[in-house]
């Protein structure tokens, strides 16, 4: 191949990928963007679903009432954005230090048909004591993610298997159960403890 065919055809290939990287532009975040569906969560007083803890005890957006709450959706089986996500939530919680008794942190799982009761509990373990979490049905799982608004599906993977893609943003609700805002995947800390702590501070000014 001579040097002007090789010019042609790294044209082209550099052509086709620009083409394709303009495509997912358009559709994810330019004018061919579906309108978004998320919305602002409800209020936890206007959520009704029920779901078990990973100590069997029956929990629900009732539970929250009266303490900040962290609230994260995610599975066991998550092969990098929940390790990852429940690993920063960690190191959050350390540096609020004592001020993690007067905040709610759970991590409910959208995979109920293998997260059992007792494999949250193992899987949490793993992570800064301070985190729940919770598992119901999958009638209550899609209840609970409805009412926040968080988003999750299966997808089949080889060998007849199958992972979740799911919202991987950390919801902020204030001790009267209002959504407060979203801490986003990868956030760095210095942005994110912040926001807990601005939560943590609303209830010290409505207490």
């Amino acid at each position: 191949m001579n040097r002007r065919t090789l010019l042609t055809f790294g044209a082209a290939v550099s052509g086709v990928v620009a083409l394709t990287l303009f495509i997912g532009w358009w559709q994810v975040d330019g004018p061919g963007a579906p309108e978004p569906v998320a919305q602002r969560p409800l209020p936890l007083t206007q959520m009704e679903f029920q779901m078990t803890n990973q100590d069997g005890a029956t929990v629900g957006p009732a539970s929250l009432i009266g303490n900040p709450s962290m609230v994260f959706f995610g599975f066991t089986y998550c092969p990098d954005v929940c390790p990852t996500t429940l690993s920063d939530i960690s190191g959050w919680l350390d540096d609020l230090g004592d001020e993690v008794a007067d905040l709610n942190v759970v991590f409910i799982t959208v995979d109920p048909e293998r997260d059992t009761v007792d494999a949250m509990a193992d899987y949490i373990s793993y992570f800064h004591p301070a985190i729940q979490g919770w598992s119901g049905t999958l009638d209550t799982t899609a209840r609970a993610a409805a009412g926040f608004r968080a988003r999750y599906e299966k997808v089949a993977t080889e060998g007849g298997d199958y992972a979740m893609n799911h919202t991987a943003s950390v919801f902020l609700f204030d001790a009267e159960g209002q959504f407060s805002g979203t801490i986003d995947y990868h956030e760095q800390r210095e942005f994110a403890v912040p926001k807990i702590r601005r939560v943590l501070t609303m209830e010290e000014e409505t207490s």
